[in-house]
């Protein structure tokens, strides 16, 4: 059903120009109609365990509310399809999405504000959450419907043969890291493990995304508030600087990461840990029935990472529920975010052993031990409480990632690069990069 859309001024990536017919919030001026069915786009593979995760919560949604959702899987060019839609101005309703595409789809003009007094389950929200959904202006663009952090994997039965303890510091970690690379860990007589897997590929920003859980347990940052939604670029501080030559040192000097790293995204980084291939891999929660079923349950451990140079500080992402600007049916889209964060709605998210919409849960009322008895779980629930931490709000995160990638990518791929050379440039890059945005601290 083609329903008229109309949707706030932005700019889309292809630099098309949307103009309103109105000043007002986005969304205001259409025509509201609280029966039509509300068609909700998931950032999943199509007929896969996602989808049927999505379709699963879409019904429970229906069966308590009686609102209708007609749900779409999409994978593959999400954001180019999503501006096809912008530029027709026929949005979806609602887009469950990664909570680091808010800044981006906000500054495009496609979000409605989400009224917090119309979510009743809000003031059940964690904290750190519900802050992932705020904007650079202050204000609520996006719901967290789901929660992740980074957690250590590690051989156990290749820790406990060579009579290590888990590592408490940076120390241990890297004394783990050299003897599952040269203590023949696995016995087979061979050279042929290592100590640390690592997706290190500029694809995606993937060796930022990784090397992030480094950076900030050692007090270093890609970059930093000033104040007034405003940021400096800061990879060039004393503290960055340690936890890039630190890291660097683990593939230039121990070379414990697997050979290739460089060029490795995280499909082929997951196949040397659950072929013996590595030893540690710092990864979130999702892996853990795929490495199960492969490589076995009782050969790997989760634990928390080792503390850094100041602390134990690791990445937090998740989902965020969006809601498009235009709808016809706003009542019906603030409905589904209130379900999509209730107790009820994150528990049905977490049915499964696979494809669940839920990783963690982010409503402060649901026990995740109650709903998944497995403890590594709840360890993992309590990393992200206690030492997560989400990317910047700011109107575009993924140049940032895409370029500290880069630079990370070529200080491990080139053992010859000077550190502080490569790090002024970055720092000038980032610069250039948050001007362009409209945030650079004067």
């Amino acid at each position: 059903m083609q329903r008229s859309r109309w949707i706030g001024a932005g700019v889309l990536a292809s630099a098309l120009v949307l103009t309103s017919c109105t000043s007002g919030p986005a969304g205001v001026d259409a025509k509201q109609n609280s029966k039509a069915p509300l068609e909700l786009w998931t950032r999943t593979t199509p007929g896969g365990p996602g989808e049927k995760g999505a379709v699963r919560l879409a019904a429970a949604f229906e069966k308590a509310t009686g609102y209708k959702v007609e749900v779409t899987a999409i994978f593959d060019d999400f954001e180019t399809k999503l501006q096809q839609r912008a530029a027709q101005k026929n949005l979806p309703d609602i887009v469950m999405n990664d909570v680091t595409q808010l800044g981006a789809m906000h500054s495009q003009g496609l979000l409605r504000e989400i009224d917090l007094d119309k979510i009743k389950n809000g003031k059940q929200a964690i904290g750190q959450g519900l802050d992932s959904g705020k904007s650079v202006d202050g204000k609520q663009y996006g719901l967290p419907y789901s929660a992740q952090a980074s957690a250590l994997l590690i051989r156990k039965d290749w820790r406990e043969k060579l009579k290590l303890e888990v590592p408490r510091n940076w120390d241990d970690f890297a004394t783990m890291a050299e003897a599952f690379t040269i203590k023949d860990p696995d016995g087979d007589g061979k050279k042929n493990t290592y100590g640390l897997a690592a997706p290190l590929s500029t694809k995606r920003g993937y060796a930022s995304w990784y090397f992030s859980n480094f950076l900030w347990a050692a007090g270093g940052d890609f970059i930093t508030e000033t104040g007034d939604g405003k940021y400096k670029p800061t990879m060039t501080t004393e503290e960055s600087v340690r936890a890039v030559q630190w890291f660097r040192d683990l593939g230039c000097k121990s070379k414990v990461i697997q050979p290739g790293a460089v060029t490795m995204e995280t499909p082929p980084t997951n196949e040397t840990f659950e072929a013996g291939r590595t030893g540690m891999f710092v990864v979130g929660p999702y892996l853990l029935p795929r490495f199960d079923e492969t490589l076995g349950k009782d050969k790997y451990e989760v634990v928390p990472m080792p503390k850094g140079a100041k602390d134990a500080t690791v990445l937090a992402e998740g989902g965020s529920v969006y809601l498009m600007a235009g709808s016809e049916n706003m009542a019906g889209q603030d409905a589904f975010a209130d379900f999509a964060i209730s107790a009820e709605g994150q528990k049905t998210g977490m049915e499964g052993d696979t494809g669940f919409t839920v990783q963690l849960p982010v409503n402060k009322t649901v026990d995740i031990s109650e709903v998944r008895p497995d403890p590594r779980w709840k360890t993992y629930a309590e990393i992200y409480q206690n030492s997560g931490r989400y990317a910047p709000s700011v109107p575009n995160w993924t140049p940032v990632r895409q370029t500290t990638a880069e630079t990370v990518n070529a200080l491990m791929a080139d053992c010859g690069l000077d550190t502080g050379t490569k790090l002024k440039e970055l720092d000038k890059q980032l610069a250039d990069i948050l001007k362009e945005q409209g945030i650079a601290a004067s």
